[in-house]
């Protein structure tokens, strides 16, 4: 394939929405370990967000997003386990999947089995697999065990609801309406708590019958993070996967010691899935429990390429359910 030319989004500087830029850029013919991808949709997430904003430092100008779907046009010389008209998607590849092809490193790249759609891959990408590393390799869930997860009516909330339903897990669920309330169990939460009405602690500490939880999944950071540790049974496990409203500052170790000897991590999906083949296993694992009807993939909000800034207001302002993706056909 011949270089071309495609819209996409960039940014030259730090700021708000209004910073992104649709501009029409070069695809080059693929190196020789990277697929072309003419893309159909783009996931969006918080990380764009902190990429925009500078929270998440990247020389400038860059383009956004890490997620995407669509079908391989082109492939590299030393490209062994993909070919041109193969559905695709990534949800962690170099910056930049707000646009309509790009080159892709194969190594993030997996197949899409028929009967999942291209929108459906590309919300289900970064957000499956966030769930996938957290729920089976940062704390393993066996089944049987009741947790704690922050924001449950989001992208990646959902999904978990939904994947803790599938092993047998009880999901404490915290929301900020009771629309999200009614989202979440409807998704499979066990429980529910409102936490612009309720104590999140006191009702963890009734609904665990005084024991408390062993494990809490927090992507939300600063705005959570000691009422986290207040719901962590002892010597239990606090995941701190992102920074919604902030990041984790000033951490003040003697804290884990009082609230119980915990444990705290700071997980990446970058370090749980760095070969192609751990994606390979990751990903079958998620398209399997959607292929089951074990996980709906919930697309609440869908925008074009030029709305994107739009989008992503909507992502911070927390009026969004389930996931947004960019529509890119």
């Amino acid at each position: 394939m011949a270089s071309n030319l495609v819209k996409a989004i960039r940014i030259e500087q730090h700021g708000g929405p209004e910073v992104l830029k649709l501009v029409e850029v070069e695809v080059p013919p693929p190196a020789s370990n990277e697929v072309t991808i003419e893309q159909h949709a783009a996931g969006l997430n918080f990380i764009d967000i902190y990429f925009r904003t500078g929270l998440y430092p990247h020389p400038l100008p860059h383009g956004l997003g890490f997620e995407g779907a669509g079908v391989v046009t082109a492939v590299g010389a030393d490209v062994k386990h993909l070919k041109n008209g193969d559905r695709v998607a990534y949800g962690q590849s170099p910056i930049g999947a707000y646009a309509k092809a790009r080159n892709v490193p194969a190594a993030q790249v997996v197949k899409v089995p028929n009967g999942i759609g291209f929108d459906e891959a590309a919300a289900l990408m970064l957000k499956g697999l966030t769930v996938q590393y957290l729920f089976r390799q940062t704390y393993r869930l066996q089944g049987g065990e009741t947790i704690l997860f922050h924001a449950a009516a989001g992208g990646v909330g959902l999904i978990a609801c939904q994947w803790a339903k599938a092993l047998g897990v009880k999901l404490i669920g915290t929301v900020s309406s009771p629309e999200k309330a009614e989202l979440a169990r409807a998704n499979g939460a066990w429980e529910t708590i409102d936490y612009s009405r309720e104590n999140v602690a006191e009702r963890v500490l009734e609904l665990t019958g005084g024991k408390k939880v062993p494990v809490v999944y927090d992507g939300v950071g600063k705005d959570t993070w000691e009422t986290s540790l207040d719901c962590i049974e002892p010597r239990g496990l606090m995941v701190s996967f992102g920074n919604a409203s902030g990041p984790v500052a000033g951490v003040n170790l003697a804290v884990l010691n009082q609230k119980g000897s915990l444990y705290v991590t700071r997980p990446s999906l970058g370090v749980h899935i760095n070969t192609l083949e751990k994606l390979q296993a990751a990903s079958k694992e998620v398209f399997d429990l959607v292929l089951k009807k074990k996980i709906k993939v919930r697309i609440d909000q869908r925008y074009s390429l030029e709305q994107a800034g739009e989008a992503q207001t909507a992502l911070a302002s927390r009026k969004t359910t389930g996931a947004t993706v960019l529509m890119l056909d």
